[in-house]
């Protein structure tokens, strides 16, 4: 690769003249900009950014907006994945800034005026709040700092980066293993333990998936749907009645285990469920045979790509793709924890 001093030779100027052309320090001809110029197309010259920031100790601030995780070990693990990318490119200026919010829309929305006055260089965000999320990220674009978007994608004015799953997609998939091997009637009951921010894109686009496979597939015409709402806070209201007549059950969030765990202590077995994420007590009711499949969104990983694009993108000052889906892991108890053979 052509050097600085390569290129002061064939331009008959100095290095130092280079150099400043290069970085756009200082005031040189215009003769000798358009003949350094000429030769760095010419040869396709590329400074080493990384040795140019280190020497320049220049620092690159990222905010991390995030609901806080204690006890919740899905966004426990998305912090982990940060905090990996944190300490491997830290030692290349890159530094992170927490603002963490309760899952509510009060705590949310005085946690958006301190992210809005934060100056940083650029942002990773989850729009847990739809529409104040919304809002949020269009008053953000006026700093015309990039944004990267994890666990929910969401449309605004301007497009912003994306690391996480297609949650369309990932319902289109339990559609597709609520499927599987079934030749009689089946009744489906949709079951949705929601909390206030179940009102979230994702959680809306799982169900349209899961509904839109069973309508792209015409000749499964034996399967008859149901849906039970409750509230996070009233999950005493399961009853046995709920359950009556069902061989098959969507969760469609991280709270399956909930329904699992009530089948078990009221040993109604024969009842195919399906949900996300591996939680211990998902982990559990899994391994007891009582949910059969867990779609796994990888949150470590959604963590540690979305500071990724960030710094490929302000530190390297590479050219990224806006989007990049995590590939959805089916979790079976034989893949997720074998069980032993039979001798």
């Amino acid at each position: 690769m052509i050097t600085i001093k390569k290129i002061a030779a064939l331009a008959n100027v100095s290095p130092g003249t280079v150099d400043r052309i290069i970085h756009n320090r200082g005031q040189v001809a215009q003769e000798n900009v358009d003949k350094v110029n000429a030769i760095i197309e010419e040869y396709g010259y590329k400074r080493n950014i990384l040795a140019s920031n280190l020497a320049l100790n220049k620092k690159f601030r990222f905010a991390v907006f995030l609901p806080k995780y204690e006890n919740l070990e899905y966004w426990k693990s998305q912090i982990i994945g940060i905090e990996k990318a944190a300490v491997e490119f830290g030692k290349f200026g890159v530094i992170l800034d927490y603002f963490f919010y309760d899952f509510n829309e009060v705590s949310f929305k005085e946690m958006i005026k301190k992210v809005l006055d934060f100056e940083c260089d650029g942002l990773l965000f989850a729009p847990i709040f739809y529409e104040e999320s919304v809002r949020f990220l269009n008053e953000y674009e006026a700093k015309n700092i990039p944004v990267v978007m994890i666990d929910s994608n969401i449309s605004t004015d301007e497009e912003h980066a994306y690391v996480g799953q297609d949650a369309f997609q990932s319902g289109y998939l339990a559609g597709r293993l609520i499927s599987f091997a079934v030749k009689n009637e089946r009744q489906i009951l949709i079951f949705k333990i929601t909390r206030e921010i179940e009102s979230t894109s994702v959680y809306l686009q799982r169900i349209d998936g899961f509904y839109s496979f069973f309508r792209d597939n015409h000749e499964l015409t034996n399967f008859k749907f149901s849906e039970v709402t409750i509230k996070d806070s009233g999950i005493d209201q399961l009853n046995l009645e709920m359950f009556s007549g069902i061989n098959s059950v969507f969760v469609p969030n991280s709270r399956a285990y909930i329904v699992a765990r009530f089948l078990y202590e009221n040993n109604i077995k024969g009842v195919r469920i399906i949900g996300y994420d591996l939680l211990k007590e998902n982990i559990e009711y899994l391994n007891k045979g009582v949910i059969d499949f867990l779609i796994n969104q990888r949150p470590e990983e959604q963590g540690y790509m979305a500071v990724n694009h960030l710094y490929k993108k302000l530190v390297l000052q590479e050219t990224v793709e806006k989007t990049h889906y995590i590939p959805l892991e089916i979790i079976l108890k034989e893949n997720y924890f074998p069980v032993a053979r039979k001798k």
